[in-house]
């Protein structure tokens, strides 16, 4: 945990303090520099316009991890939410929300963003929206799943005795018992984003040139692979790698944390 834990903060620094820390302008056009290989002026080197592939990488951080908490955040609070719902309510509007969210789910999760950003049109916005709805299903099933368990227990019944709403017994007493799995899935679900903001970056469904991003880079990097101009992926490559590395790797560590099972099994 500490090791994901490490990552996830020194990128979200990065992301935070990239106006300080990277050494150039990321857009700036310096034709005298371009296709300068890695130095100690240029640390990962220079594209074919002279920006800085550094630069570039930090500024591009700021996008992969917005898109990615955003993203999740939407998810988080659409599936944990219906999930809340259909598991306490039971019923025909469990049936009927499961069934939209088992319709969600007949798509691959990466296609569908794709279809709905397309859709909606290249913009870091869209792209957002696109990978929040695709979390959703996860959500809600999973919080479906953890809600059915708990809404049979004593502790609940007592609080139907006593007079609670429904909505007061939702937020009081089962929301709270199912965060821990809540927290792992939203981890592991950044490290989805980051990776499905980066695929459509690649497409050109994402952010517009000349607003650095990690998945755009390394498409437009690609047609210089064949002349040895390898830095130009390198950079951006690893950015990715490192990011969803560092999340799931996150997630690992608190599910096997939080789980009681696996920690007695330990």
């Amino acid at each position: 945990m500490i090791v994901g834990g490490a990552m996830v903060v020194a990128w979200l620094l990065i992301a935070l303090l990239a106006p300080v820390v990277a050494p150039y302008d990321p857009i700036k056009v310096t034709v005298g520099d371009a296709l300068r290989s890695p130095s100690l002026a240029h640390l990962l080197g220079t594209d074919d316009l002279g920006r800085d592939v550094l630069s570039r990488v930090i500024w591009g951080s700021r996008i992969s991890l917005s898109v990615g908490l955003i993203s999740v955040g939407i998810g988080f609070f659409v599936g944990v939410s219906v999930g809340l719902a259909a598991g306490y309510l039971g019923g025909k509007f469990d049936l009927f929300v499961m069934r939209g969210v088992d319709a969600l789910l007949a798509f691959p999760a990466l296609v569908l963003a794709i279809a709905i950003t397309a859709a909606l049109g290249p913009q870091i916005q869209n792209a957002m929206i696109a990978i929040g709805i695709v979390a959703i299903p996860a959500y809600a099933r999973l919080t479906r799943g953890q809600t059915l368990a708990i809404r049979s227990r004593d502790f609940i019944l007592a609080a139907r005795t006593v007079g609670c709403t429904p909505l007061r017994i939702v937020t009081r007493h089962v929301f709270p018992n199912i965060t821990n799995a809540l927290i792992v899935q939203a981890t592991l679900s950044t490290a989805f984003a980051i990776l499905a903001e980066a695929a459509l970056s690649f497409l050109g469904l994402g952010p517009q040139p000349p607003d650095p991003s990690w998945g755009q880079d390394v498409a437009y990097s690609t047609r210089y692979l064949a002349n040895m101009k390898w830095w130009m992926s390198v950079g951006p490559g690893l950015a990715i790698f490192s990011a969803v590395f560092a999340f799931n790797f996150l997630g690992d560590a608190l599910r096997d944390a939080l789980d009681p099972r696996l920690r007695r099994s330990g």
